[in-house]
């Protein structure tokens, strides 16, 4: 199995998780799982992220899983963020606000919105190592996800914002089934708008989003039959899929469309498309002179989606609907006089409640706008700070930011004993003499590499300036210090000579004194790296604490197993 045959198929099981009992998509969740496990055996970080993913969002698909996805939605946000993954960062905040969606509390997802947008901001235009087709399904994909969170929260002018960027994302790459996803996405939207403008009486404008839908849904046929979503072949996209049929209902409610709404009504569909077939079915109901049966379609939805909370504003609507057909008699008569009165209060107070949600509405635009643009902003000022304290050709802490965690590891009573060691290359000058600078930053690069697998993740690697390099071990004495900085020296002198070109390392081992200043022990370590270079390099020079256990010649005690010999404090020793 290639990793783009493990990719190509997690693609096919979330297509088919959207149409599946749940018995088959408890059998789905557990192939991801599988497949999860062996991305993560083959460690390849990009389809890692996009495994995790798969696995997370059949679980927000499948009702009363919603809990389980955030563990995996944890993992992948760390995974992403270690890994430098803009896009899939940003999906997984996406995918978390749609899980916190489902658990009703919007605020909060739409605050992880604004973060996934404010990183999609800002993510480059493209990656070399994925490749341009790549790289923009990823965009499409993670823009798509925070379109999802936004059209379930009924903020549909961002979410139009967003999904037309998802669109122009894939513009010039997309394959049938991604432009299926979009046109349907749209659609579901342009739909819900629809439904909203209605509430507060924008019916012309509701119309023309009707009709949008609809001209959208004629444009879905030719890639809906070769998408990766379940269907029958030869079948019209509108018999098989209720949005595109109640689509076309809503925008000319009638009597034809009755009977495809009604199967499709009774069969396996999309996420969230139920209610929209629901209020299609009873307003063509309606025209065709049949109410009660309409109110009977309005009122078995309302039941069987109580526990669905994930698309509050379209619930809204589902009762709007109720409330309009059950505003007169069923038999159509007017209501009496002494019922003529409450029922006008009651339309009065939903008009005056309609436009208090109209206006709470706007004010989540601009908070959701506000959020986006704070999360920006915090990260930007987070990348200047981190450029501040990274040198920029290694990638390793700077000079400052040596000091700094020199000063907080010297202040622990944790990190004691303290080891400092000062580092330099053996031989680089050469490679800048007889190859180029370029060369030789790619010998640095390389070095600063290997010296930060080589140890341990709580020490400290930092390039101290030009071809020195400084560490800190914390907690280690001179003898586990040695042996560690003893694996690094034979690390390097193991490159090949292609990436090296032969450079080797002399290494100043010292222990912090108490009360010593970051400059002195430094300078110690200096002048035993000195030490080390005057004894011919690629070797440690350890010169030990006051108090550190020495033999019968000043020199600190070694383990055995070193490969480097240790140098006294004093220059003839």
């Amino acid at each position: 199995m290639s990793d783009a045959w493990l990719l190509g198929r997690a693609r096919e099981l979330i297509a088919a998780v959207q149409r599946s009992d749940r018995a088959e998509q408890l059998k789905v969740v557990e192939t991801l799982d599988e497949l999860l496990e062996e991305a993560q055996r083959r460690g390849e970080p990009v389809l890692v992220a996009q495994l995790l993913r798969a696995a997370a969002v059949s679980r927000l698909i499948t009702r009363g899983m919603v809990d389980d996805a955030e563990p995996l939605l944890d993992e992948m946000l760390a995974h992403t963020k270690r890994h430098g993954l803009s896009l899939l960062r940003a999906d997984a905040h996406a995918l978390r606000g749609r899980g916190l969606v489902l658990t009703g509390q919007e605020d909060a997802a739409l605050t992880e919105i604004a973060r996934a947008l404010a990183l999609l901001d800002d993510a480059p235009n493209t990656d070399t190592q994925l490749g341009r087709r790549a790289w923009d399904r990823l965009l499409s994909s993670a823009l798509n996800d925070c379109w999802i969170v936004l059209n379930q929260l009924g903020v549909y002018e961002a979410a139009e914002e967003v999904i037309a960027r998802a669109h122009q994302a894939i513009r010039d790459s997309a394959g049938p089934h991604e432009i299926t996803l979009l046109l349907m996405n749209r659609i579901k939207m342009l739909l819900g708008w629809g439904l909203r403008l209605e509430r507060v009486g924008r019916d012309e404008e509701a119309g023309e989003k009707f009709r949008t839908a609809a001209s959208m849904t004629i444009a879905a046929e030719a890639p809906f039959a070769e998408s990766l979503f379940p269907r029958k072949p030869g079948v019209p996209a509108i018999d098989q899929v209720g949005l595109l049929a109640a689509s076309l209902a809503l925008a000319a409610p009638a009597a034809a469309h009755i009977e495809r709404l009604r199967k499709l009504s009774s069969g396996k569909g999309y996420p969230h498309e139920n209610i929209l077939v629901a209020i299609a079915l009873a307003r063509c109901l309606d025209a065709d002179g049949k109410p009660d049966e309409a109110m009977e379609v309005l009122l078995d939805t309302r039941h069987t989606e109580a526990e669905d909370n994930s698309q509050p504003s379209m619930r809204l609507n589902l009762v709007r609907e109720l409330a309009r057909l059950g505003a007169g008699k069923p038999d159509g008569r007017v209501p009496e006089a002494e019922e003529l009165a409450p029922l006008t209060l009651l339309a009065d107070y939903a008009s005056a409640l309609e436009a208090e949600l109209w206006s709470l509405r706007e004010s989540q635009i601009a908070t959701l706008n506000t959020r986006r643009e704070h999360e920006r902003l915090s990260a930007e000022h987070g990348a200047i700070t981190q450029q501040a304290l990274q040198d920029p050709l290694t990638g390793l802490p700077n000079r400052r930011a040596l000091d700094e965690r020199l000063r907080a590891l010297a202040a622990s009573t944790d990190a004691q004993p303290l080891a400092v060691a000062l580092v330099d290359l053996d031989g680089f000058k050469d490679v800048n003499d007889q190859y180029s600078h370029a060369e030789g930053d790619d010998v640095l690069r390389v070095v600063a590499s290997t010296l930060r697998d080589a140890l341990r993740s709580d020490d400290v690697v930092a390039r101290y300036g030009g071809d020195e390099f400084v560490i800190l071990l914390p907690g280690a004495p001179v003898s586990a210090a040695t042996q560690a900085l003893a694996r690094s020296i034979k690390a390097v002198a193991s490159l090949p000579e292609h990436l090296s070109h032969g450079v080797t390392l002399s290494v100043g081992l010292v222990s912090l004194r108490p009360q010593e200043r970051a400059e002195e022990v430094l300078s110690r370590a200096d002048a035993a790296m000195y030490q080390a270079k005057r004894r011919g390099g690629n070797q440690i020079c350890a010169s030990p604490s006051p108090g550190t256990d020495t033999d019968t010649d000043g020199k600190a005690e070694v383990d055995p197993a070193a490969s480097s010999p240790a140098c006294g404090d004093d220059e003839d020793t």
